[in-house]
């Protein structure tokens, strides 16, 4: 049987629906660091929407699915209904400040691409650009939206969007003997609260052999 006395003692313990009885939630401080899916889009009409979610991440790799999270119906979300269809860039230390500018609640017509001084690139397989100046992107098409619902079938404001990806596109330069290179492209993750992020680099990465 478990010392609790003890565990508590060692450990501050909550129930997320009781409140966590913190100054700030931990839970995006926990699930950390996380991914940045950089995300554009285009509504049925052609504007482009580029704006970054911090709950995103691979979830297969033959085909390659990635998926990313709502909170709210946001204009991705409504572009990608309409036309199933985005590309997720990577979001790096060099691109930091004009990943956070396309973070901005701006009306569904402003070009965010414009708004934070980025160049929008064709793809081949899909309609949304990429970012030009990211060393990686991936054209998606759509495969489901899930609204998520908690444990007593409540509805959430929030939605999960899942797509394969279709082609992918790698700056030569982070190419090194047929290998993209993390570190040199320096990609950044949420790593708590608001204001927190990291960067992976060179120095940052570790090698370890798994177990066969």
């Amino acid at each position: 049987m478990t010392d609790l006395s003890r565990e508590d003692a060692a450990f501050h313990y909550y129930e997320p629906a009781r409140g966590h009885g913190l100054p700030h939630d931990p839970f995006k401080a926990i699930v950390a660091p996380r991914p940045i899916g950089w995300i554009s889009s285009c509504d049925a009409e052609g504007r482009v929407n580029l704006a970054p979610y911090s709950f995103f991440n691979a979830f297969h790799d033959r085909p390659p699915i990635i998926a990313f999270g709502s909170s709210g119906r946001k204009d991705s979300l409504t572009n990608i209904e309409a036309t199933g269809e985005f590309v997720a860039s990577m979001a790096t230390r060099p691109l930091a400040e004009a990943m956070n500018a396309t973070s901005a609640s701006v009306a569904p017509e402003v070009d965010e691409f414009a708004l934070s001084g980025l160049t929008p690139a064709p793809c081949r397989q899909v309609r949304p650009p990429r970012v030009a100046e990211s060393p990686a992107a991936m054209e998606c098409r759509l495969l489901h939206i899930s609204h998520l619902h908690d444990l007593d079938g409540r509805p959430l404001d929030a939605w999960m969007v899942i797509g394969q990806v279709v082609g992918v596109h790698i700056a030569r330069a982070f190419l090194k003997d047929g290998l993209f290179d993390t570190g040199a492209a320096q990609p950044i993750m949420r790593a708590g609260y608001l204001d927190q992020y990291v960067a992976a680099t060179p120095d940052s990465i570790f090698r370890m052999r798994r177990p066969r």
